[in-house]
């Protein structure tokens, strides 16, 4: 049975119509062993970051860090990765619960996040280095190629602390350049990124 309004075929056997809704489109894969750094650079390795899309999601997948307890961050750049530097305004919360079930916390963090500042801004604040500890996040970027409007980005995590914590946390913010956002660079305030995945999708 079809899906019908207006004279338009919206669903027809359980198929949406040709040019209707979106859909997530991947572009790239990186894969973490012993990294300083993932970088995602337009035009470089099969990278797509310009106005192709007007939403870019970023999916992070068991990242691991070689130290304990360091932090995840991202940083941009408007000049195909020669600079990561670019000044930012962000806002960062935190819940948090251990497995002892004796702490439960939800607060603001001032620590976790940025005030016009170019330094790395962080995704997942605390990750353990144990063999089972890892963490997982999304970052959404909007319309990274305008030449009118700030580059706004959210990120959302969920990691295995080294003191045995679920935090889940949350950033959002904004790029403060109308220049295009070209090229993100990920890497851990201290360490190397030991292991995980990171892809990068389009949304259409």
């Amino acid at each position: 049975m079809a899906l019908i309004s207006n004279g338009t075929t919206i669903f027809d056997a359980g198929s949406m119509a040709s040019g209707l809704g979106g859909s997530m489109v991947f572009i790239k894969k990186l894969t973490a062993s012993g990294s300083a750094t993932l970088s995602f650079v337009d035009g470089s390795d099969g990278v797509v970051l310009d106005d192709t899309y007007k939403e870019y999601v970023f999916t992070f997948k068991n990242i691991h860090p070689a130290t304990d307890g360091a932090e995840f961050t991202f940083n941009m750049s408007t000049d195909s990765g020669s600079n990561y530097n670019v000044t930012k305004t962000t806002t960062f919360f935190t819940a948090m619960h251990n497995e002892a079930d004796t702490d439960t916390q939800f607060f603001y963090s001032g620590s976790g996040d940025l005030a016009q500042s170019t330094a790395y801004q962080r995704i997942i604040r605390i990750i353990g280095a144990d063999n089972d500890q890892s963490g997982c996040a999304i970052l959404r970027l909007f319309n990274p190629s305008s030449s009118t409007f700030v580059k706004h980005f959210l990120t959302t995590s969920s990691s295995y602390t080294n003191d045995n914590y679920i935090r889940n946390e949350f950033c959002g913010g904004y790029g403060n350049t109308t220049s295009s956002v070209d090229a993100i660079r990920f890497q851990f305030t201290s360490g190397d990124i030991d292991a995980g995945d990171i892809c990068l999708y389009g949304i259409a």
